[in-house]
């Protein structure tokens, strides 16, 4: 059983990837804490915090759609690279300034419009790349195992940016961050992905003359990034169960982020405290490495239904925070939604790769990821104003709601509850493929 669940992992250029990947996490676990302190020591004020996080969370937004256009048109890997140096030198340039003393409020907004433009192509390009470098019977897996990762870096990256910042300071955490782009930059250049076959083009007769005024069978012409996108936009929406769980997730993530990450710290500072609330989001991610190593052993045929429904689980923390707000309620809800969510996320993963045209699959990404991204601030913004108008508990209240009706509402889908996960049958000769 355990060969089996690791099997991915003989595959050289899953390796790579995972690697790039979880280096780059790594570094982006320091991000965060090492800017937000870069900017508090700057000028002392949130408002200006808020602006540098929110135009780069923005831009990221803005340019995920060409990123997903420029994805299916390029070498993936080669678009990743090209990304990961952008990034490393807007981090480095961020450094600089921050070890210098030469930094601006208006330099770390430019900069962090850049990085959010930079993470948009390199977001699409990364997701999809994984079905072209893994067999499909064990791609399941190797999500799996693609989560597990980043989520470990995650877990160790936060303490240790931490640690950086508070010991050397901020200006060394994000020259961290720049280097660890630079060394997923290298894992991704040695990243050979197989050739994709253009299109087919019907061919002549053989000894069949052109008839005039007729143009000669050729390789047909890339189409222009607006034409690609409308054809992404066409797989997106031809699909009910696609659009119909970003609609969900789009309720769900809103609900969400406004409970979890802007009423959950006030509750805690009126209940558990801020160190407990520590604890609380901790057991979370602790519960979605859990996930991760359960997801690798599910088998289900019908493996969106199972996620979706999964998903339901997610209510948990927000109940436990509107209506017994103790830390043991807490912490134990938080580890079930992180368990719960890993299995709706590497369903997810799975059935778009199996059923989504591999070279439109980056396009397809980008919309669902712009469709889950939008409405994380929507809910940010909107949380704090409801809560003071109703108070806090029947917000969170509501929320619960919410999220409830957005996973009935995707459950209430034919298309969700039927479409079938394909189980192909083991075959060596991909697996040996895939480690040229």
């Amino acid at each position: 059983m355990i060969r089996g669940t690791l099997a991915p992992l003989r595959l050289p250029r899953l390796r790579l990837l995972l690697l790039g990947r979880t280096i780059s996490a790594l570094g982006n676990a320091f991000a965060p804490i090492a800017l937000a302190f870069a900017v508090l020591d700057l000028t002392g004020s949130a408002g200006d915090l808020g602006l540098v996080v929110g135009v780069r969370t923005a831009v990221n937004v803005a340019f995920l759609l060409f990123g997903g256009a420029l994805a299916d048109r390029l070498p993936k890997h080669l678009l990743m690279v090209g990304a990961s140096l952008a990034a490393a030198a807007t981090q480095a340039a961020v450094a600089t300034l921050v070890l210098t003393h030469a930094a601006t409020v208006s330099s770390l907004v430019a900069l962090s419009a850049v990085n959010g433009a930079v993470a948009a192509l390199m977001m699409p390009a990364s997701a999809a790349v994984l079905p072209q470098i893994v067999p499909a019977d064990v791609r399941q897996q190797a999500n799996a195992l693609n989560r597990l990762f980043l989520n470990g870096a995650a877990i160790l990256g936060a303490p240790l940016g931490g640690m950086v910042v508070a010991g050397i300071g901020p200006g060394w955490g994000i020259a961290v961050d720049a280097v660890t782009f630079l060394a997923a930059a290298l894992c991704y250049a040695l990243l050979r992905l197989p050739a994709t076959r253009p299109p087919a083009v019907a061919e002549p007769p053989a000894g069949a003359e052109p008839v005039a005024g007729e143009p000669v069978a050729a390789t047909p012409a890339r189409s222009g990034i607006v034409e690609e996108l409308r054809t992404g936009w066409t797989e997106f929406v031809s699909r009910t169960w696609l659009w119909v769980v970003v609609a969900g997730f789009c309720v769900v993530n809103a609900s969400l982020s406004g409970a979890m990450m802007v009423l959950g710290p006030v509750v805690a500072d009126a209940t558990v405290g801020r160190r407990a609330w520590g604890l609380v989001l901790a057991a979370e991610t602790a519960g979605m490495i859990l996930g991760a190593l359960v997801a690798m052993r599910v088998r289900f045929r019908r493996l969106l239904l199972f996620g979706t429904a999964c998903t339901g689980f997610v209510v948990l923390p927000v109940l436990t925070l509107g209506v017994s707000p103790h830390l043991a309620t807490m912490v134990a809800a938080t580890f079930v939604a992180g368990l719960a969510v890993e299995q709706f996320g590497i369903a997810w993963e799975t059935t778009m790769q199996e059923h989504i045209p591999e070279d439109k699959l980056a396009r397809v990404y980008s919309y669902d990821m712009v469709g889950s991204f939008v409405a994380i601030p929507v809910g940010q913004v909107v949380a704090g104003p409801v809560a003071l108008a109703v108070g806090v508990r029947p917000t969170l209240i509501g929320a619960v709601v919410l999220i409830g009706v957005a996973v009935l509402g995707m459950l209430s889908s034919r298309d969700v509850r039927h479409l079938e996960h394909r189980l192909p049958e083991r075959a060596a000769a991909p697996m040996e493929e895939s480690r040229a």
